[in-house]
């Protein structure tokens, strides 16, 4: 096998949103050459895998690299999102990405793509392809994305044991069926069964042939409040609705029940608990669709599918050989032990503020090109674990808020933050004399601080009543 040596500034693994966004930020504010490896065809991670009827949480303006706008900002006029700004598709998103790399990095002269190569440590890379391998040496970091990489249902097998002749296939798979099936069963809790279940009823599947298995309840974010342009006063109105619950909450089940009472928080079944906060994006029509189907089963995880019988945790149900059962559960965002971001020769690529990722990533491509040491450097972004259970939402907006506090003795990050289309309030300045924004940000004064106290008091009265729980048993 032949062995290539060169160099480069950085080694990007990963060529999803994440690696794309941070070297967007490089070629803006450096004068680095990148290299980036993938061990997939195409630039775009995920989205290369993803579901035909899948699309992004929030609108298209906040999403993908910083330098190059995806979607025509128009507003949806029909269907679950109408009335708010455009979601790109998987279709549309994996055409923007091969549109940035082909036409923005490759072209600018500093930037090498190596697709369908496995990234083996140690500044090493082998095709799956050639009979060729790499040695790099890198000036400055290699830059890991895989490290928080998530599995999804298309390329993840099922956790549960599937008997012959069952019908099991994963999201995807749906729209090609030919024959009509008896039913379907959605697997799963999060985002890739409700697009699942949504978009069946939007086939007109009626919602009685649909079973939706649920291990666990989940609380949505409404699209309402993450909104551009002309809706972004809407936006920042639902950042004064999260300030004064915050500040005024008793407890986190009181903070959630307030979010919810000013619809900022939705949940489908409004007689459960949600127990899980994933930070998945719907709208209140999704929301319509979603509660027409009642047959739920709520017995835990499925362990098992038979010809004639579904074994969950608690207890079977029934099925049959005429059912299609969609597998929509997986492992999805890692919860790896955290790390400091930004090392000696390393970047590890990890959130730190609460949602909007490609903001955040690229965040950390403009931290790396203008600030000066690592210390520094983490000092603006300590990471935090991807949330999953109610009380992450509480801790990660914390750290929204030092991350504001802190890059603001940085101006060209502060500028950056101003100007960049990722950010979802970096226009509100045209909205500034907008009478619901003078309202919102007179609340948010108001309660900012007081938000910032009684969240940290709510975490620590949550550890110590989980302590409490932990001793007991």
């Amino acid at each position: 096998m032949a062995i290539e040596e060169y160099e480069t500034d950085y080694l990007v693994v990963g060529a999803g949103a994440a690696g794309m966004a941070f070297t967007d930020a490089l070629l803006t504010h450096s004068d680095a050459t990148v290299t980036i490896v993938d061990r997939r065809h195409a630039p775009g991670g995920h989205w290369i895998d993803a579901y035909p009827y899948v699309r992004l949480h929030q609108p298209s303006a906040f999403y993908g690299v910083s330098s190059v706008p995806l979607g025509q900002d128009a507003l949806d006029v029909a269907g679950t999102n109408g009335g708010y700004y455009e979601l790109a598709g998987a279709d549309e998103i994996r055409a923007y990405f091969a549109q940035v790399m082909h036409r923005h990095f490759l072209p600018s002269g500093r930037v090498h793509y190596f697709p369908c190569s496995d990234y083996l440590g140690g500044n090493r890379f082998v095709s799956r392809l050639a009979q060729e391998s790499w040695k790099v040496r890198v000036r400055r970091k290699v830059v890991d994305t895989t490290y928080i990489e998530g599995t999804v249902p298309a390329t993840s097998a099922p956790s549960f044991e599937v008997a012959d002749g069952v019908r099991c296939v994963p999201a995807g798979a749906i729209t090609r069926i030919t024959e009509r099936p008896e039913r379907f069963v959605v697997i799963g809790a999060g985002k890739t069964a409700l697009d699942t279940c949504v978009w069946l009823l939007e086939q007109a599947v009626p919602a009685s042939s649909i079973r939706w298995i649920k291990p666990r309840e989940a609380w949505w974010v409404n699209r309402r409040f993450q909104q551009p342009q002309a809706l972004l006063p809407d936006s920042y109105r639902g950042m004064a609705i999260q300030l004064e619950a915050m500040a005024r909450a008793t407890s986190i089940q009181d903070l959630f029940a307030r979010l919810e009472s000013e619809a900022f928080f939705l949940r489908i079944d409004p007689g459960l608990a949600p127990t899980m906060f994933r930070g998945a994006v719907i709208s209140e029509a999704e929301l319509e669709l979603l509660r027409r189907i009642e047959d739920v089963v709520r017995l835990g995880h499925v362990r098992s599918i038979g010809r004639g019988e579904i074994v969950l945790d608690e207890g079977p149900v029934s099925t049959s050989e005429g059912t299609v059962h969609v597998h929509c559960a997986s492992r999805g965002l890692p919860r790896p032990p955290l790390r400091p971001i930004f090392e000696t020769g390393r970047v590890t690529v990890q959130p730190f503020l609460w949602g909007f990722v490609c903001y955040q990533f690229a965040m950390l491509g403009v931290i790396e090109a203008t600030v000066e040491s690592d210390e520094e450097k983490n000092h603006l972004c300590p990471p935090i674990a991807y949330w999953d259970a109610n009380t992450d939402y509480l801790s990660a907006f914390l750290a929204t808020l030092a991350n504001e506090r802190a890059r603001a003795a940085y101006p060209a990050l502060a500028n950056w933050a101003k100007e960049t289309r990722l950010n979802p309030f970096s226009g509100l300045a045209h909205y500034r004399d907008a009478p619901n924004v003078v309202e919102a940000r007179e609340r948010i004064k108001r309660f900012g601080a007081a938000a910032v106290g009684n969240l940290a008091q709510l975490l620590r009265t949550s550890a110590a009543q989980a302590g409490g729980i932990r001793d007991a048993n």
